[in-house]
């Protein structure tokens, strides 16, 4: 089995930076997975908070992760596949960098995903990663 690579969607990195007590920095837990997102989701999730020490604790959360560069010439989706043209980059991002796991909030352009392993990476919500360990 392959160590697990978990590519966290930007409204994952808003939520765990938000609350200093968030439920999701559990993932950030040492001895857990491999921690992995890009600077497109980063950059989203840094523009929607708005105070500054949740985008402190956002930026300790990267500092403790990969953070790949956002694909340019990516090849396209994977046929069959169809996203809102804003999360395109982040699931070709986790297929480029060969994450095991997307996770993502986003339900509205996900969700029918949700279980599902496209590109070799399987989409699951935080809470559906969470109860596995």
């Amino acid at each position: 089995m392959r160590a697990r690579r978990v590519f966290l969607d930007a409204n994952i990195l808003f939520s765990a930076a938000y609350r200093e007590d968030s439920g999701l920095l559990r993932l950030w837990k040492p001895g857990g997975a491999a921690l992995i997102t890009s600077q497109y989701a980063l950059e989203e999730a840094r523009r929607n908070l708005d105070e500054p020490e949740q985008r402190a604790r956002l930026a300790a959360l990267a500092g403790k992760m990969m953070v790949i560069e956002t694909a340019g010439a990516a090849p396209g989706l994977p046929p069959g596949v169809t996203l809102p043209e804003d999360d395109v980059p982040i699931l070709l991002a986790a297929i480029a960098c060969r994450a095991t796991h997307l996770l993502t909030g986003d339900a509205r352009a996900f969700g029918r995903y949700y279980g599902k392993t496209i590109g070799g990476v399987t989409v699951l919500k935080p809470s559906m990663f969470l109860a596995e360990k």
